[in-house]
């Protein structure tokens, strides 16, 4: 009975390892299959992640495009806005000067005229002192002839 008995226990143990065998088996198809889907999903995420670096890559490409759009519009702009403000300022100056050169003209007049009325009353002026000069020496001239006349009463004496 123990040869039976061993053989008896030795079939079951083989069972049981049999047994064992294919749930081992089973377990790594079960692995394999889930490493499979694994790696499945894995390609599939990567492809993802390579389809939107390119669309991330073509959203920056355009932006990059919009900005140097922008940029270059913006540029002109101000490049036309210095244009105007450059047009308005050499036209307020040319007025300026010409409203300078217009001042000056008046000025000269009124200083040619300030000038002749001037130059008319020191003419006038020279004119009457010149006939009161003259009126003068020749009455000092007559009182000399007439005090010469007299020596007597009246000497002159030079020095």
């Amino acid at each position: 009975m123990e040869k039976e008995h061993l053989e008896v226990l030795l079939e079951d143990i083989r069972g049981k390892f049999e047994l064992v065998l294919e749930g081992h088996d089973v377990l790594w198809k079960k692995i394999e299959d889930f490493g499979q889907k694994l790696e499945e999903k894995i390609s599939f995420v990567d492809f993802k992640v390579e389809a939107l670096n390119q669309k991330i890559d073509r959203v920056d490409d355009r932006l990059n495009r919009k900005i140097d759009g922008v940029r270059d519009e913006l540029n002109q702009k101000i490049d036309g806005f210095y244009d105007k403000l450059d047009h308005k300022i050499d036209g307020v100056r040319d007025e300026l000067n010409q409203k300078i050169d217009g001042v000056y003209d008046k000025l000269d007049r009124k200083i040619e005229g300030v000038r002749g009325e001037l130059n008319q009353k020191i003419d006038g002026v020279e004119t009457r002192l010149s006939g009161k000069i003259d009126a003068m020496a020749s009455d000092l001239t007559a009182h000399r002839a007439d005090t010469e006349a007299h020596p007597q009463v009246y000497r002159i004496k030079e020095t």
